[in-house]
């Protein structure tokens, strides 16, 4: 991979040449079945909890890496003045417009990768959220939470509900899913030539994509660099991700498996 602007580039053609099988799936007809009801929520337990604990209603809430918008919905229905979702994927915006088309919500959709963002998102959010599956998208992760400050008000609390790192060293479907396949401290990317899915394999279409692995401390270090204050951070030995990965729950030995984060900004 010859830079940081290259991957992402890669990247954003990854998504989009696999939209439409995310659209030709059966959890886009439940998406489209639900999204009218002005309660409608895709979000677990765990991370609604959370935002309930800050409270969003009246405030304005900026979703970076919302895909097809259905959590940005989500977070409309939890009482938000305003709520804007950004992704570097016009395909999958494409989506999330068509998605807000049924819905009594009016989020705003902004397509822009996060290392670009427009001035006009700067500062202007009191929650930023981040949720499963948007950091190992980002090849420079200290470069990527300094652009999601700036979109927060002083005070403003960024919000994370991600995989934990823990879990990249693991393979599910392996015949031995215990087995340690990788290591922690790998630097160099998983590489993909396949359809971009959430349960199954995609199919070869000769589009690569990179999935960056980022340690825990590599995480702590951005945000902190960024200027935000930790606030609080958990781990849990729940699954947010694909199905498989659910072979590592109630198990005897557990591991973590996700974790939440606030921070701060001063």
């Amino acid at each position: 991979m010859s830079s940081t602007k290259d991957a992402i580039a890669s990247n954003r053609e990854a998504w989009n040449a696999s939209a439409s099988q995310h659209r030709n799936s059966t959890a886009w007809c439940r998406l489209i079945e639900s999204v009218h009801r002005p309660d409608f929520s895709c979000l677990d337990p765990t991370l609604t909890g959370l935002l309930k604990q800050l409270d969003l209603v009246g405030k304005d809430i900026v979703q970076l890496g919302c895909n097809n918008g259905r959590e940005t919905l989500s977070l409309c229905s939890m009482g938000a003045r305003s709520v804007v979702g950004v992704d570097q994927s016009s395909a999958f915006l494409e989506q999330a417009r068509e998605l807000a088309s049924q819905s009594p919500h009016s989020p705003e959709f902004v397509e822009a990768d996060i290392h670009a963002l427009p001035a006009s998102l700067d500062e202007r959010f009191d929650v930023a959220l981040i949720t499963i599956g948007v950091l190992n998208w980002m090849p420079d992760i200290k470069a990527f939470f300094s652009h999601v400050a700036k979109t927060l008000k002083s005070g403003g609390v960024l919000v994370i509900y991600e995989t934990h790192p823990f879990l990249e060293m693991l393979k599910p479907q392996s015949s031995d899913p215990w087995r340690i396949s990788s290591s922690y401290f790998q630097t160099e990317p998983f590489i993909e030539e396949k359809a971009i899915v959430y349960e199954g394999e995609g199919e070869t279409n000769g589009v690569t994509s990179y999935w960056h692995i980022h340690r825990l401390s590599d995480i702590l270090g951005g945000i902190i660099g960024a200027g935000l204050q930790l606030r609080e951070f958990t781990e849990y030995p729940h699954s947010n991700r694909e199905s498989v990965y659910d072979v590592y729950e109630d198990a005897e030995m557990q591991v973590p498996m996700c974790y939440t984060l606030l921070a701060v900004k001063t």
